[in-house]
């Protein structure tokens, strides 16, 4: 079925990728952390971890071997509901195949200890040697386009274009030559923590460009209230979202994908150009002209109208990176992955095969990371008994705003989904509308009854917030590392509101 692979799938839902796999891991929300480390424990006492490779190439391995030993097969059964033999199955596949990746998703890092869920994993990679070469690896999948290039390009507050370290001061000099600016030895803040700065009147001035975070941000009653506070909201926007409603300033762009050129990078870190096909409508200025038009109100000419000379940039100032990566050669190859250093390299296929070598040549080892599992914040009790999950439907897009407006065989709207079993206990069937509550909030949603969930868990989407505002319900908790906010787990009440039409016909 998978090409003689094996898929192993871990989810709290059986979703429709759990139901094409061969195994489907049903976990508790927010027990991630329990199954790779029960997982990494079976590895080690088996015996079938790559003992050559941690040798050579890992670092900490005693200390994580220690931290891993309490999660037994039994405990790890208790912390994440899995069956010990399933897990044991598991672990033992990943560790015996001579080519496995670990792919993962927002179910992964929509968590207060994202980080530490990314590197559990990243223990269980360079535990069985699953990483550095040929068809094993890594992936985090992104969610939408392009948020790699973003990385890429510097879009994050603790990292210069290239990934570079913003307090690293040799870097930091580099950067200010290059510039011509002092730049501040502090990293910046994450939207959690700028929310937080809001609130504390701290943050004044806002400039949001292609993010809604009225309605995309947990706590959404608590991120309106900061939103309004501002002293000056600046909205650079292809669509009317509420945030840009509530914007002083807004700013109408072009929707980048068609109407303006620039470059994409993909969850394979391939670097592509993307070319205007059509012209923005009258009013609407390409984000570049207009990222350039401030800058000269401010006093600064940055003369980067042209994307072909902003990308060249890119490359003068991470030629480790992309110096590589002309124009020209992106369009001679279809595209070139990153790392490409210079005019000769053909990009790296993979990462970390460094990894497989020896002495000066392997460089810095990859080192083990102790992580111990905590579970969500919020747990569920007498007063709020089931935990809401949040996702996607594969019909929308975030918040709505660019689909929802569009007819789908698939569209169905906002509705709470629930198991077979909590409806019978409830009492509701589908089309019944609920009452759903948690400590922040409250919203009335239909109901459909959903076989791919469990008891105690139920299932919300954002992408419908004119008809059901999830993210009232959802909690603010974040990953310090990270700052991204727990989407996944909060403790909700649901209650009956109004039935449906129930027609009985007798037989």
């Amino acid at each position: 079925m998978h090409n003689g692979a094996r898929l192993y799938v871990m989810d709290p839902r059986r979703t429709e990728s759990a139901q094409w796999g061969d195994v489907w891991m049903g976990l508790h929300v927010g027990s991630d952390i329990a199954l790779s480390n029960t997982m990494a424990r079976e590895i080690i006492h088996a015996g079938v971890y790559n003992k050559e490779f941690v040798a050579n190439a890992c670092s900490g391995f005693e200390e994580y071997k220690a931290s891993v030993e309490s999660y037994t097969l039994e405990v790890g059964e208790q912390l994440t509901g899995v069956p010990a033999d399933v897990i044991r199955e598991c672990a033992h596949t990943f560790a015996k195949a001579k080519k496995a990746m670990i792919c993962w998703t927002l179910g992964i890092t929509e968590h207060h200890d994202a980080a530490d869920n990314v590197l559990a994993l990243i223990n269980l990679g360079i535990l069985t040697g699953h990483v550095g070469k040929w068809g094993s690896g890594l992936n985090p999948l992104r969610g939408q386009n392009n948020v790699q290039g973003g990385g890429d390009m510097g879009a994050i507050p603790n990292k210069f274009p290239g990934f570079q370290d913003i307090l690293d001061p040799t870097i930091r000099e580099r950067f200010e030559k290059h510039w011509g600016v002092k730049l501040q030895p502090n990293l910046g803040w994450n939207l959690t923590e700028m929310i937080r700065a809001m609130d504390r009147k701290e943050l004044t001035a806002l400039y949001v460009i292609g993010e809604n975070p009225a309605q995309s941000d947990a706590d959404a009653n608590h991120v309106r209230h900061c939103l309004e506070g501002l002293d000056h909201l600046v909205v650079q926007e292809i669509c009317m979202t509420k945030t840009a409603e509530m914007a002083h300033v807004l700013l109408p762009a072009s929707a980048s994908w068609c109407e303006s050129d620039g470059t994409v990078t993909n969850s394979e870190r391939r670097v592509q150009r993307c070319r205007k096909v059509i012209d923005p409508p009258e009013g609407a200025k390409d984000e570049l002209w207009i990222i350039n038009e401030i800058a000269k109100r401010l006093g600064k000419d940055l003369n980067a109208t042209d994307p072909e000379t902003v990308w060249n940039e890119f490359r003068t100032v991470a030629p480790h990176f992309a110096g590589g990566m002309s124009y020209a050669r992106l369009a001679e190859h279809q595209g070139l992955q990153w790392p490409c250093p210079d005019e000769h390299s053909p990009g790296a296929t993979f990462l970390h095969d460094r990894l497989w070598k020896t002495g000066v040549e392997r460089g810095m080892a990859a080192p083990f990371t102790v992580v111990k599992h905590e579970g969500p914040v919020e747990k569920p009790d007498v007063d709020y008994p089931f935990t809401l999950t949040t996702g996607r439907h594969l019909d929308a897009y975030n918040t709505g705003v660019q689909t929802a407006a569009y007819g789908s065989p698939l569209f169905r709207g906002e509705t709470l989904d629930i198991s077979p079993e909590d409806a019978a206990k409830i009492g509701v069937i589908d089309e019944d509308t609920v009452r759903v509550t948690s400590r922040r909030g409250s919203l009335l949603v239909p109901v459909r009854v959903d076989r791919s969930l469990r008891p105690g868990l139920v299932f919300m989407t954002l992408h419908y917030p004119d008809e059901a505002m999830t993210n009232v319900l959802t909690i603010d908790a974040s990953d310090p590392k990270s700052g991204t906010a727990e989407f996944k787990a909060c403790a909700v009440n649901v209650v009956l509101a109004t039935s449906a039409v129930r027609v009985y016909a007798k037989t």
